[in-house]
This record gives C-alpha cells, sequence and structure tokens, in this order.
C-alpha cells in the first residue's frame, strides 16, 4: 500500500471512529454555537464610553472562528496521542507499514475537515445572530486549514510531553485560554499596554485573526498574505515536531 493509501485508511478509521462518539460530535459543534449567541448578544449592546465588545460585529468573526481552530485539535490530537502512549498503541503502530508522520497527518486531515465544517456553522450563526457583514472568500479555506494543522502539531506535542491524558487537557487549557483573548481576537491591540504588544506578535493564533479579519473584510491579498506565510512555516515546523515528539513504543 503506498502512503496516501494508508494515510487515507488511517484517515477514514479516524473520522467514524469520531462519528461514533455522539458526545464529542455533539460538543465540537454545540460549544461555539453557543459562545457565538452569547458573545452576539454582548456585540449587540454596543457599550459606550470604550472597552471590550465596542468594534462592529465582524470584527469578531476572527475569534468565533479561533474557538474551533484552537481548542479542538489541541484537545482531540492531545488527548488522543495521550491515551495511544498510555495504551501502548505507539509500540503497535511500529509494527505496521503506517509511520508517525503519516498517523499524524491522517488524524490532522480528520481535524481540518471536522472544523472546517463547524466553521461554515459559524460564520452562517455569525451573520444570523449578529448581523455582521462578512465577505466570504475561499482563501478562508488555507487559513482555517492550516491553522489547525498548526494546532495539531502543538497538540501532539503536548500529549507526548504530559505525564497523562489529564495532565494534557490541563495543559492545552492552559495554552489555549491565553492565546483565545490575547492574539487580537476579542480584545483589540488598543486596550493592551505598549509593553504587550511584542507577546501578541508570538502568537501563532495573532496571524490567523490578523489574516481572516483582512479577509472578510474583503482586502486584497497584499493584506494577508504575509500572515498566511507565517501560519505556513509556523504549520510545517509543529507538525513536524509533533510527528517527532510521538513515541514509538511506551
Amino acid at each position: 500500500m503506498t502512503a496516501t493509501g494508508r494515510v487515507g485508511a488511517e484517515f477514514m478509521a479516524a473520522w467514524r471512529s469520531f462519528l461514533r462518539r455522539r458526545t464529542a460530535v455533539f460538543f465540537t459543534f454545540f460549544f461555539p454555537v453557543l459562545l457565538i449567541l452569547i458573545f452576539g448578544v454582548l456585540v449587540q449592546t454596543q457599550p459606550t464610553g470604550g472597552g471590550l465588545f465596542t468594534e462592529p460585529a465582524g470584527y469578531y468573526v476572527p475569534g468565533y472562528l479561533a474557538v474551533v481552530v484552537l481548542f479542538t485539535p489541541l484537545s482531540r490530537i492531545g488527548s488522543t496521542v495521550a491515551r495511544h502512549r498510555d495504551g501502548n498503541r505507539f509500540e503497535k503502530l511500529a509494527t505496521t507499514p503506517l509511520s508517525r508522520t503519516e498517523w499524524l497527518l491522517a488524524r490532522t486531515l480528520v481535524n481540518v475537515v471536522i472544523i472546517g465544517i463547524a466553521s461554515l456553522l459559524i460564520l452562517g450563526l455569525v451573520v444570523l445572530v449578529t448581523g455582521a457583514e462578512v465577505a466570504l472568500s475561499v482563501v478562508l479555506v488555507p487559513f482555517v486549514g492550516v491553522a489547525v494543522a498548526l494546532f495539531c502539531g502543538v497538540g501532539a506535542l503536548l500529549g507526548s510531553l504530559a505525564d497523562s491524558t489529564d495532565g494534557t487537557i490541563a495543559a492545552s487549557n492552559t495554552i489555549a485560554l491565553p492565546l483565545l483573548f490575547l492574539s487580537e481576537t476579542f480584545v483589540p491591540p488598543d486596550l493592551l499596554p505598549a509593553w504587550f504588544q511584542p507577546i501578541v506578535n508570538l502568537s501563532p493564533l495573532t496571524y490567523f485573526a490578523r489574516g481572516v479579519r483582512a479577509v472578510t473584510n474583503g482586502a486584497s491579498a497584499a493584506a494577508w498574505g504575509g500572515d498566511l506565510a507565517v501560519l505556513c512555516a509556523l504549520a510545517a515546523g509543529f507538525v513536524a515536531l509533533g510527528a517527532y515528539a510521538l513515541p514509538r513504543t511506551d
């Protein structure tokens, strides 16, 4: 069997496994919907005097998408790697033609599909609930796909390095929560102190938020091309590191 065939077979197995877990399916799509409803109400209040939620509704589109792009691959890949390690499944994987890189690639592709579907749902709800004006573009596809791959790589690292599944989930949340609100998603940069801006620039999610915001505002490639390039470079690096970190044996 070719590498493509092995990745495809693992992809289908992981996809069917996800569909069988009804709780996972429900919360994968329910959580972002709940978040949009809550934030949609806050945005529509249009508070005066500055502060949070004073930007137009369309400003927060990257934040809504970031919820699934960030949390889902971190938790899903991280916990999957931890469970496989604890169950000695990587030891069994080493006896098959499927390499660790192919395994991670297949799992990443599953997450890209899942989160792609969730992103379509989110965009539709954002327009419906908040009335945001969103310029839809096919460029959103690589932004979402590359960002998901990036955080799948980070999740693989966490799952390989943490000492347990619970530790992996805790580490994922510890990383994801600050990134979600400090990456130009929900909090405008002018509300942060000047000394904090270099830290914002260190967050991979910042480049996703900037790029998606430029695309959904109808900006030209000059406005978002650099952000996509940075995401691609980071994704390649983290996926490679994640694949390398996957244990061969217990």
